[in-house]
């Protein structure tokens, strides 16, 4: 299936010590930016919002993330198919319980592609984005960046630093699927190091249609994790 994607990330503003596993059990997170980046654009559009003096504010603001829920709707109704990897457990998680707006949240997330909770869906186990970028042998995270390193750079007035690496996020996003598109065919490097593949007969799914699936054999798992966990909030 031919889509127009727009890529979505968000990071948070909570910091968080690095072998913190589970970010939502420390919830409520905050959220310091966003980006969107759709097909053919040039450059991301970021998200944040804006002090008195200008300069990008610690946190969100309600009214703010609210525009934003609003902006992913209207290019939804324009056309395009909003694409995440791992926006179902986090990002849209994140977005409905700081801008307020579950229902809509709830919507954007079942009608998306997650690309990540496909993966899920067909093999019983997440993958991250950097193995799937060197999988799909695109360009990975800047070194030495993180997810869990954004939210101190970001308290400390680096948010240029930030915002590059949420717009670099929505970059590799759409990297991802642009070559999978063309291939038909998904590869990740596992953690041995070794190469595994997923074909691509239908492209990507979206939430609501990885959600049909069929559910894996994880009789080899030792504690094989859930739907739910991706799904609970939509609840």
């Amino acid at each position: 299936m031919d889509r127009r994607y727009l890529a979505f990330d968000i990071e948070i503003a909570k910091i968080l010590p690095a072998e913190v596993s589970d970010l939502k059990a420390h919830r409520p997170l905050g959220i310091t930016c966003a980006a969107t980046l759709a097909e053919g654009d040039a450059e991301a559009r970021l998200w944040f919002t804006k002090e008195s003096n200008s300069w990008p504010a610690p946190t969100m603001s309600r009214d703010d993330l609210s525009e934003l829920v609003d902006f992913l709707s209207a290019q939804v109704e324009a056309g395009f198919t909003i694409l995440t990897w791992n926006g179902l457990g986090f990002d849209f998680d994140i977005l409905a319980e700081e801008s307020g707006r579950h229902d809509d949240c709830k919507r954007l997330a079942l009608g998306h592609v997650d690309m990540m909770f496909h993966v899920f869906c067909e093999k019983g186990f997440p993958v991250g984005l950097d193995a799937a970028a060197q999988g799909m042998g695109v360009r990975g995270k800047p070194p030495g960046m993180s997810g869990v390193l954004a939210p101190e750079l970001w308290a400390a007035g680096k948010t240029s630093e930030v915002l590059d690496y949420v717009a670099h996020d929505c970059e590799i996003t759409l990297e991802v699927a642009a070559v999978s598109r063309q291939r038909s065919d998904f590869a990740w490097i596992t953690r041995r190091g070794s190469r595994s593949r997923l074909p691509l007969r239908s492209g990507w799914l979206t939430v609501e249609q990885a959600l049909r699936l069929p559910k894996p054999d994880t009789s080899w798992m030792t504690s094989p994790m859930p739907r739910t966990h991706f799904t609970g909030w939509l609840r």
